[in-house]
């Protein structure tokens, strides 16, 4: 009895603990600061779409989600070409118990790699990877789980938009009004014709910064037109429709080349086979949209850590 005492007190100190470190930390890979800042977003419910945009896809639903944290920048050049070129995989984390999950990193898959500069020139050092498919940037989160132990993924669609949205309910995190914009967001109008380096416009309220614009930024969802159509009289709990097929799969936040509307909080673009029509080889990449100079993305880690069926069920293989 005394034993079974012992465990309780230690199951509610450990969850204590827990509690207590739900907050912004930086993401280190063997005690190395590559600069991977995460924000703690606590859950609500929120409602995600927009009643009056007279498109039945973007109907607004009531929406509950779970807290996470989320990455503070879209995933640079900088951290990517650490998962592109494997340097540093001696680096992997020993595995231990109190990681959230241990993966081996050797059997993480790697990017083949691109036949032309992926940055097309626009820059690396702080600024964002592009072109990638969403399989690639599954894959970074994978090996950065494998590096750390702690959990990573895309953000679903859901988590997406209420992390966007930071508390607002208006088309922008700021407001309706676009006479602010180029204080938040690198668009067509500001842009000079390329992505940007990260974090030089204002966050959002949740301290996110080029949620809207600078690039587009890839979520976990198969893109699914009415998927919400049907359930305005409830709240749906951490929704995710789970890929079936390639295409289309689910992107938003607009980018540097798209015009202010585009970079609403609701607006959701489908990807398309198109982005790798530039792509010589046959069968075209697996790994890259080289079309696709707009695209982008940013992890998440779940404060709940999901069983090891669900952890699967949301990498993309």
């Amino acid at each position: 009895m005394k034993n079974l005492y012992v465990i309780i007190f230690l199951l509610c100190f450990y969850t204590q603990a827990q509690d207590d470190n739900f907050e912004d930390y930086n993401q280190l890979i063997s005690k190395i600061d590559y600069n991977i800042e995460m924000i703690a977003i606590e859950g609500g419910i929120f409602k995600m779409g927009k009643d009056d945009s007279g498109d039945h896809e973007t109907s607004s639903q009531n929406i509950k989600i779970s807290p996470f944290w989320m990455a503070k920048y879209e995933i640079t050049w900088d951290i990517f070409n650490l998962f592109l070129s494997r340097e540093i995989d001696s680096l992997q984390v020993r595995k231990s118990y109190k990681h959230e999950i241990n993966v081996d990193v050797d059997a993480v898959s790697g990017a083949t790699a691109p036949y032309v500069d992926m940055s097309f020139g626009m820059g690396v050092e702080g600024y964002p990877a592009i072109s990638m498919t969403q399989l690639t940037a599954s894959k970074f989160c994978e090996w950065l789980t494998a590096m750390t132990g702690n959990y990573y993924r895309l953000p679903t669609e859901a988590e997406w938009e209420y992390a966007a949205r930071a508390g607002s309910d208006s088309l922008y995190h700021f407001g309706n009004s676009i006479d602010s914009l180029t204080k938040y967001a690198w668009y067509e109008k500001n842009s000079n014709g390329k992505y940007q380096r990260v974090g030089q416009k204002l966050p959002n309220k949740f301290g996110l910064h080029d949620m809207h614009g600078n690039v587009s930024e890839w979520t976990l969802d198969q893109y699914i037109e009415d998927a919400y159509l049907n359930l305005k009289d409830t709240i749906i709990n951490n929704p995710f429709n789970r890929p079936t097929s390639e295409y289309p799969r689910v992107v938003r936040g607009g980018s540097w080349k798209d015009s202010a509307e585009d970079l609403q909080s609701y607006k959701r673009i489908p990807s398309e086979k198109s982005w790798k029509r530039r792509d010589p080889q046959f069968p075209k990449s697996r790994w890259w949209h080289t079309n696709a100079q707009f695209l982008g993305f940013r992890v998440v880690r779940p404060y709940n850590t999901p069983n090891i069926e669900d952890i699967e069920a949301y990498w993309i293989k």
